[in-house]
This record gives structure tokens, sequence and C-alpha cells, in this order.
């Protein structure tokens, strides 16, 4: 007899090893009309595999993201099965899904562009109206090598001579083509209702420099039209907010060839980053949080001793000074703990919130560089919490709170996981497990949700990630609470408890915006570069008629000026309608039209991006309602 157990704990049991869609028929006619995909004990599993004894199984419909996933991994096949068609000399690397479709790497001696997307999907319409069923079948590793040594396929080749001489290799085959795959598949290729070729790109064979560099066609595909359509309104209006094309457009920040990934701040760009820095400022004092400042370069002796040297090292720079070797910091908390030890700390100095906006410095493959999204260097608005085991708890608890606070005014929502101990960690099993304990019972003492991803934590302790939901329904990983338990016992950090012995102290690392440059990213694709009047980096324009105004428009500057407001005057000889345009693709909160009648009443009209004009005011009250709005960092 074989047995599994269902999600809900139900146990069945059959006479032998069945495939996992025949379990699924043995439930109920209408799952097995559903069931795209399952998991057994917890690993994707197509429903061709055979049920394991014991094993706890799971299915998946086309709603769930593992059907979608079975699905567009499919169309990867379908892709790849259709450019064979097409160019029947080509050489297939690998075909994955991914989160927002699929791609395949190819070799051809054909240069790809979006030209020939059309010819290759309607290639994948006959494919797909055919309704090839999928079959699996296995093979060893010496017929597979055989195999694909005959086809003139290298890249499978590689693949295959990397895997263990015993290896029992998956192929799944549909009409004519046929290809080396873990799986899982929809049952046939008719399954594959909507989809689209999106882009071509550039990827070396294994992601490594050195080797050849390959076509990566991605495309994406859903089950019905009307996901596709959305999908394809989401991307295009991602595209119009793309933060690269409003930094240029804003006048933002900007990227030089001179420093590939070292992002440039203008003036206007500055503006948003101090108002965020001011802000989170704010809120340290709130929380009686001191402000620090450390070394961008140290030693590499610090490194060697935090980890770093062994972990991370190649996402590291380094130089040389005095003949000796040093490391420009990729993260701020060794700096941090050296600070904490300059002094012999007591319990009653505990806990003890340092805060510190460091820069920090970490090598990023040329081809991974995106804008304001991976750069190589960025400020974190860092803190690290150093307290006694009691206060675990209490601390995370409280910058929960704090996260909270901090993310209000941008109009975000965010969801948090809990990550675990990664392949890659250090440091005692007790501890870890500790650690992790306390960032779970903190999260739900506190009742914020959150789920579990198993093994992405940082190499020195488990972490809870915070992931923000902009305004197009896309999520970002920015703000981080890591609890270490390692670094204190790596640099012997202690306090003196109030049994006068020496105790070890444990630390949060603890990051709200997580980058600053990253977070400005996000929040110019979330409000399309329409700041709210709090972050814009201009918040009122001044719009005379004629140069006939342009004194009075000057002396309202003026007061604005003195009111901390971030004015500009708009001194061209252009029509008023013109100026107007000009404001609202600047996307200024406030423009100010000023013709004589406004001169004459010593008021300014006032019109409001997106709602238009508000009529007359004078400059007095125009300056005590902006106020409030700023003070209040309403959101549009």
């Amino acid at each position: 007899m074989v047995s599994i157990v269902l999600k809900d704990g139900k146990k069945l049991e059959f006479e032998k090893e069945i495939p996992l869609f025949e379990v699924a028929k043995s439930i109920s006619n209408s799952l097995a009309k559903e069931v795209v995909v399952a998991k057994m004990n917890g690993e994707l599993a197509d429903l061709r595999d055979s049920i394991v004894d014991e094993a706890q199984v799971e299915f998946f419909t086309k709603e769930s993201e593992e059907g979608l996933y079975a699905l567009r991994h499919t169309a990867s096949h379908v892709m790849a099965q259709a450019i064979q068609h097409l160019f029947p000399d080509v050489k297939l690397a690998i075909g994955p899904a991914i989160d927002t479709g699929f791609y395949y790497d190819i070799e051809s001696e054909h240069k790809f562009s979006q030209e020939d997307f059309a010819a290759i999907e309607k290639e994948m319409s006959k494919i797909i109206k055919s309704n090839f069923a999928i079959e699996k079948s296995y093979k060893s590793r010496e017929e597979a090598i055989a195999y694909y040594k005959e086809k003139g396929q290298p890249y499978k080749v590689e693949l295959i001579e990397d895997l263990p001489a015993d290896a029992l290799l998956s192929f799944y085959t549909q009409g004519d083509f046929v290809d080396l795959c873990a799986g899982p598949h929809v049952r046939s290729t008719g399954k594959v209702k909507a989809y689209k070729l999106m882009t071509v790109a550039g990827a070396y064979w294994r992601g490594d420099e050195n080797n050849q560099m390959l076509q990566r066609i991605y495309g994406t595909a859903f089950y019905n039209k009307e996901d596709l359509e959305h999908f394809l309104y989401v991307r295009e209006e991602a595209a119009k907010r793309d933060h690269r094309k409003l930094g240029k457009e804003l006048d933002l920040f900007s990227f030089q060839e001179q420093g590939p990934g070292f992002p440039f701040f203008h003036p206007k760009g500055m503006a948003i980053r101090n108002e965020l820095i001011e802000f989170e400022r704010e809120l340290l004092k709130e929380y009686r949080y001191e402000e620090i400042q450390t070394p961008i370069i140290l030693s590499k002796d610090l490194w060697l001793q935090s980890g770093h040297w062994d972990h991370y090292r190649e996402n590291m720079y380094f130089t040389k000074i005095d003949g000796e070797d040093y490391a420009v910091k990729p993260m701020n908390c060794p700096g941090g703990i050296l600070y904490f030890k300059t002094q012999q700390r007591s319990y009653r100095d505990l806990p003890r919130r340092v805060a510190e906006f460091g820069l920090v410095h970490r090598h990023e493959l040329h081809g991974a560089l995106h804008g304001l999204f991976r750069v190589r260097n960025f400020t974190q608005d860092d803190a690290h919490v150093f307290m006694t085991r009691e206060h675990m708890k209490p601390i995370v608890i409280e910058t929960l709170k704090m996260f909270k606070d901090l993310y209000a005014p941008f109009g975000i929502s965010y969801h948090v996981e809990l990550s675990t101990r990664p392949e890659n960690s250090m440091g005692d099993d007790a501890l870890w497990e500790l650690s992790t304990d306390a960032l779970r019972e903190a999260i739900e003492q506190a009742g914020v949700p959150y789920k579990v991803n198993e093994g992405d934590g940082a190499f020195y302790g488990p972490k809870l990630d915070f992931h923000i939901q902009d305004s197009l329904g896309r999520t970002w990983q920015c703000g981080t609470i890591q609890m270490d338990m390692q670094l204190p016992e790596r640099f012997d950090v202690n306090y003196i408890g109030d049994d006068g012995e020496k105790h070890r102290v444990v630390m949060i690392h603890r990051a709200g915006y997580g980058s600053l440059e990253r977070f400005i990213g996000i929040l110019t694709e979330h409000f399309a570069g329409a700041f709210p009047v709090w972050l814009a980096p201009v918040q009122a324009k001044i719009i005379p008629v004629s140069e006939k105004q342009m004194k009075y428009a000057k002396s309202v500057a003026d007061k604005l000026l003195q009111a901390n407001i971030r004015v500009e005057i708009d001194e061209n000889n252009d029509t008023l309608g013109y100026k107007i345009r000009k404001a609202q693709m600047e996307k200024v909160p406030y423009m100010l039209i000023i013709g004589d009648k406004e001169v004459q009443a010593n008021q300014v009209s006032v019109r409001r991006r997106k709602v238009g004009d508000q009529g007359s005011i004078d400059i007095d009250s125009f300056i005590s309602n902006i106020m409030c709005e700023i003070k209040n960092r309403n959101v549009d």
C-alpha cells in the first residue's frame, strides 16, 4: 500500500504508486478537470509524476501562482518549438518560467528583434491549435548526452555533463519537439490560451560574463485574454512611469559614462532625498535614536572579523593604503559596532539605538544595473539597536510600529515576510533558533500578518522583510529588521549586567527605506513623477502672464521662500497656455497665475495639479494652506 496526506490532513491509501493526476481524479472529477499542477513534500510536481509513500500532497488549479507557473513553463517550450521550426539551426539553452512570464536563451546566427515576433507567434498559434499532448519520459545521463550530441545542442550537453553519473533525466515531448526539463507542465499545448512575446535581450550563458552571449527572448502567457490584456496595460503604464525616463524629464538624477552604476543627484532630486531624510530624522528622534557617521573605507581585518570577507567578498571593492589591504564598506554594521565598543556599556545604557545614513558600495555586474533600482553605491537609512535578550521582542514590536509610521505618508500598503536561515549562514544553531523565534513571536504579538520565506535570511541572522505595493500593484522589498546574535559574538560585544558581570549584546539591523536611491525610484514610479506637495521638488510655480507682472511675481516668490516653500518663476517670454502646459509636464503641484488683476488685488490665481483652477486667493492665505498640507504630509 502507498499512502499520502492531503493539505487538509486527510490520508489517502492506494494499492500502488499512481500518477498525481489519478489521485486528483480519485478525489473528484471536478478537481481532475481543474487541477494543473501539484506539490509533493513542498516541491512542485508534475501531475504525471507518481506519488511517494507518506508524502504531503497539495493540488493547484489555474487560478493559483503555481498553476500559472506551469502554463508559462509550457509556453516557453511552445515558443522554443516555434523558433526551431522557423530557424532549424538554432541552439537551445534554457527556458524557464519567471514571475512575469517566461524566456528562452538561444544561440543563433540570426539576430532576433521584435520584427520576428509576429512570425514566431503565428507558428506558436499553429502548435497550440494542434493541441499536442505533452508527454514525460526519462533518459540516463549517457543516453541524454548522446541524444543531444547527435542533435548538435552543445548547451544541453554541458548542462547534462554537470549532473551526477547515475542521474535519471526527465524529458518532455510535444509533437516533434523534445526538451530536457524538470517540469512541471500543463497537459497539452492547447492550454496556452493567451500569450505574447515581449522583448529580446542579451544574456551570458550561465550568467558568466566570460561565457558566450546568448539571445534571450521574453514572453508572457495567461489562461485567458482578459488577464493578458490587464498585464499589458500595467506594463504599458509602468513604461510611462519608468523612473529612468521621468528622472531625466524632471531633472532629478542622471548616470554618467565615467561612473556606470553610480547615480548623480541633481538639485531637484536632492530636494526629494532631503525630505525623506528629514522625515525619518523626525521619527528617529521620536523613537529615541542617536545618529552617527562611520568611515566608508575600513581595513581588511575588520571585514575578516565580520565575516564579510568570506561570505560577501565578490560584492566588495578593495584598495590598498600604506601597503595594507582595505575594503570599501558594503554594509554599515561593523562600523556601528566599533562605535558601540568605544565605551564599556552597562545594562542601564541598553537598548541603545544608533542610526546612520550610510553610503555603501557593492559590486554589481554591468548587465544587472538598472537605474536607481540596481546601483553600485547607495545610501542606507541604517540603524542598529544594541540590547539584552529581554529586549529582543519589545524592540522588534517597537520597530514594526515605527515602520508603519514611516510608510504612512506615502499612501502605500505593504506585507511582511519572515526570512529564515540560508545555506551560506554562519554561527551557532541555537542562536539562530532563538533569533528566529524572537522575530516570529514579536510579529505575531504585534498582530502583523506575515508569511515565511524559507532560506532567504542574511548570512548572520533571520530577518523580517517589508514589501511595499505601488499604485500598479507591483511589490518591492524595501525595509528590513534583522536579528543578529552572530556579529556580537565575532566582535566580542558585551555589556555589564546588574550582576557586575559581562554579558553578550544582541543587535538588530534595521532599515526602513532600505536604500534611499531605490526608494526614490519606487516613489517616482508610484506617483508617476507627480509627487505629493511635501515631497515635490518644486512645490509652486509662479507664472506671470507677461513681463509687466514680473516684479510682483518675484515678491511673491520671496514670501514663499521665506516660508521654506520650494518655488520657481517661469520668466520665459511664452504664451500663458504654453507656460501652464509646461508646468503640468513638470508635474508641479501648484501653479500661481499672476495677471494685472492679481497684482492689483495682491492675490494669486491658483491652479492645482489634476484639479485645475481654484480661484484667486491672497498670498498669505495660500502660504498658510500649503504649509499645512506640507506639515501634514498629505498624499494627493
